[in-house]
């Protein structure tokens, strides 16, 4: 994700930041454990100049060997300051526990180990292999001719060939219930409860995703907050998530408490 924008075969790392930012609209990036999102926001009459640039630093990016070495500097402070944010960490520990040996136990921030490994040729390859057409979904919201968008996704990305690459992932089983501890010099206790919950393409997903919302979703108004927050003031944060993910997904419950 970090490397997407370090340079092309036509452009500068700059003039990559400064494409969309230089007319007054926004270009980031973030990654989950299945997709790498890159998007942008600007005015309409810019969507062209958007789409044009995902493709030129979806597929022809070359990841300048000196650029990944810096940033790899960047990625591991990354990594530090997870380590500083017990209120980030604890959802990644609890995942490391929960799928164990499954490769979706993985941090997505990866290893200091694996991040220094990692090439330019290495990197290359990898991105010719999975980001291919066929796996990418473009999506735009706002007052834009559906016709116009498809003339301009075929423009700039009905030229690249479909991938080969195939997944290999096995769906998570087995998995035991755990109760752990950690004791650690933190000013708020940090706690969280979880299970795995209905992937993507389960028809409850939905269902799912409203329980959520009423439970400890984002409202100021969920029942949680509600309860525990507002009647109590026992917690500053408390909150429910659903996270589903193509053939399992997850629920969680956390609350920064005080330790009394």
């Amino acid at each position: 994700e970090h490397a997407l924008f370090k340079g092309t075969s036509h452009r500068k790392s700059y003039h990559i930041l400064n494409r969309i930012d230089g007319v007054g609209g926004e270009l980031n990036a973030f990654t989950t454990k299945e997709e790498t999102c890159v998007y942008a926001s600007s005015l309409n009459r810019h969507l062209e100049r958007c789409l044009e640039l995902f493709s030129d630093i979806l597929f022809h990016s070359v990841f300048p060997e000196r650029e990944i070495e810096r940033e790899k500097d960047v990625v591991i402070e990354e990594i530090n300051s997870y380590k500083d944010a017990p209120a980030d960490l604890i959802y990644d520990e609890f995942e490391g526990l929960l799928f164990g040996n499954h490769p979706l136990a993985h941090n997505i921030l990866g290893t200091k180990k694996n991040v220094k490994r990692f090439s330019s040729e290495f990197i290359g390859n990898f991105m010719r292999r999975n980001y291919t057409p066929d796996k990418m979904v473009v999506s735009v919201v706002g007052d834009v001719d559906f016709d116009k968008l498809v003339r301009l996704c075929e423009r700039y990305f009905g030229s690249y060939p479909k991938g080969d690459a195939v997944a290999e992932r096995l769906r998570p089983t087995g998995i035991c219930p755990f109760n752990k501890t950690v004791n650690r010099h933190t000013h708020q206790v940090h706690a969280l409860i979880g299970c795995l919950a209905p992937s993507s393409f389960e028809e409850n997903k939905v269902a799912f995703t409203l329980m959520n919302n009423i439970l400890g979703g984002p409202a100021m108004n969920s029942r949680l907050n509600v309860a525990v927050r507002e009647k109590y003031g026992f917690c500053y944060t408390i909150e429910s998530q659903y996270v589903p993910m193509s053939d399992t997904g997850l629920f969680y419950i956390y609350a920064g408490l005080d330790h009394d």
